[in-house]
């Protein structure tokens, strides 16, 4: 019998002892057999690791616990960025307002036309892109002062023009 017969030997009668702790890490009979079939896995791609005459349990387990940190890691990351499956099937196109949106932007965009250049830039520096006045003054190479009110004129400008008046 060979160093790897003996190995897969020992590997198989693991499988029992795998299986219960991933079931303990992961709670789940379906997430433990992945876990444990994933550990096989790695400990076979991994065989040159293994040191004999050390213990194989301890190997495999800590394999086994590795690869349940990063799952856990993984669902953590994927639970903070993606809304549940459910959350879909309560979510709607509302065509109208869609089209109400597009009619409002390109007013907007018309009224931004026939603004000047210098409030143009202006405006859109910071009531688009959200650079501060510092910053905006500091990529249009001008004082703070002149950003300033090249921004009040534009805004109230743009507010004229959309029909909102000054005031606001």
């Amino acid at each position: 019998m060979t160093a790897n017969d003996e190995f897969a030997d020992a590997l198989g009668m693991m499988l029992p002892r795998l299986r219960r702790f991933a079931f303990s890490l992961s709670r789940s009979p379906a997430d433990a057999d992945d876990l444990a079939a994933q550990a096989v896995e790695r400990a076979l791609r991994s065989r040159a690791q293994f040191m004999p005459g050390t213990r194989l349990d301890s190997w495999l387990f800590r394999i086994t616990r590795n690869l349940w940190i990063d799952e856990a890691r993984s669902r953590q990351r994927k639970a903070a960025w993606e809304a549940p499956p459910e959350e879909g099937e309560r979510q709607g196109f509302d065509g109208a307002a869609a089209i109400e949106q597009s009619a409002e932007l390109a007013t907007v965009m018309r009224a931004m036309g026939q603004l000047p250049d210098e409030q143009r830039e202006v405006v859109a520096l910071i009531m688009i892109e959200g650079l501060g006045y510092r910053e905006a003054a500091e990529a249009l190479g001008l004082p703070i002062g002149t950003v300033s009110s090249r921004l009040v004129r534009g805004r109230n400008a743009l507010l004229a023009s959309l029909g909102a008046g000054a005031d606001t």
